[in-house]
């Protein structure tokens, strides 16, 4: 059995518990519309389409992505809806890249219950993510805007580029940091990235603002998947609903791993080749990669990595005037990093 490894919160740091929350409640009538927009937008005359579709959107997650466009539109100070269909749109993408994701990856759990493609089967599973990029896509022509079309449809490319990145590089134990953030920055980062930046353009703001916001969502995605990645072997299992080590399992190289490679021994770094990279794995193999892990501090290693992007992120909003909405957003940055030290 690994036992979980305690990381250190940042010092001068309070971290709000109900941050996301906080931000999610400013947004309320926002997402309730948007809630509603994705559930008119499941709906075909297929019934295989909406009863799968509806399975992982249903799973749960906070719909971190709608709730940070919509709020950095209100930032902005837009006061119409356009905003809405354009988050839906955001979340179609973000659940066909998990649908697509899952059948990668082979997966048979998605948020603790059992995935689209382990109930559905494989097929069913990339034609229904297939049917929600469309939906996005129509969803992007409906708003008319062809710089939101440009961004959206940018960051779907950029995010396809990204799996297949990572399909190629996957149980390679000689990866190295910069291959592994270009691979977060594009199926993860990016999606941030744009999310955030249409607010912006939504309320027709200055270029300025427009590169803040983008440069706040891809560096806010950049820490949050480092600290996902970290997690995976220090969460509480129990209170943040992740298995320990299932990453491990898999075979991924995530941040955690490359860290102690890079600083373990020769032995350390034949042990990762074996059971990452060539997948054979004996029992006591999770609680060895562990102890390597605490003998060289990759996981602390790693939070210091997203905490340096989530400072980035934190400047980025720095030419927003005080309010409620940038209040939150900065708050928000600090519950991703801290979330479940």
């Amino acid at each position: 059995m690994a036992s979980i490894i305690p990381l250190k919160p940042a010092q001068n740091v309070t971290v709000r518990p109900d941050a996301l929350a906080e931000l999610t409640a400013l947004v309320a009538d926002d997402l309730a519309a948007v809630n509603q927009i994705i559930v008119q937008r499941m709906e075909s005359q297929v019934p295989l389409i909406p009863q799968l579709a509806g399975h992982i959107i249903a799973a749960g997650g906070k719909r971190l992505r709608p709730v940070l466009s919509l709020a950095a539109t209100r930032l902005c100070g837009y006061t119409g809806e356009r905003h809405r269909k354009l988050a839906a749109a955001i979340e179609f993408i973000h659940t066909a890249t998990l649908l697509h994701d899952d059948v990668v990856d082979a997966s048979d759990l998605r948020r603790g219950r059992l995935s689209a493609n382990a109930l559905f089967g494989n097929q069913p599973s990339i034609l229904v993510g297939d049917f929600l990029f469309s939906r996005a896509f129509q969803l992007m022509v409906e708003d008319g805007s062809i710089d939101v079309l440009r961004i959206l449809s940018a960051a779907s490319a950029v995010i396809s580029e990204g799996e297949v990145l990572q399909l190629t590089t996957k149980n390679d134990s000689a990866m190295s940091e910069q291959t592994y953030l270009e691979i977060i920055r594009a199926k993860t980062a990016e999606l941030f990235a744009a999310a955030c930046r249409i607010g912006a353009v939504v309320a027709a703001r200055p270029a300025a603002e427009e590169e803040a916001l983008r440069t706040f969502g891809l560096n806010l995605g950049i820490a949050f998947q480092i600290i996902d990645d970290v997690l995976d072997y220090s969460a509480d299992q129990t209170r943040l609903g992740k298995t320990i080590g299932d990453d491990f399992r898999e075979g991924k190289i995530t941040l955690p791993v490359i860290l102690a490679i890079h600083r373990g021994s020769e032995a350390e770094r034949a042990f990762f080749k074996r059971t990452l990279g060539d997948q054979t794995q004996r029992e006591g193999d999770l609680a060895h990669a562990l102890d390597i892990m605490r003998r060289h501090d990759a996981l602390q290693g790693s939070v210091e990595r997203a905490r340096h992007y989530g400072a980035i992120a934190r400047d980025a909003l720095g030419l927003f005037p005080e309010n409620a909405y940038k209040t939150a957003l900065l708050d928000t940055i600090e519950f991703t990093i801290e979330r479940g030290f």
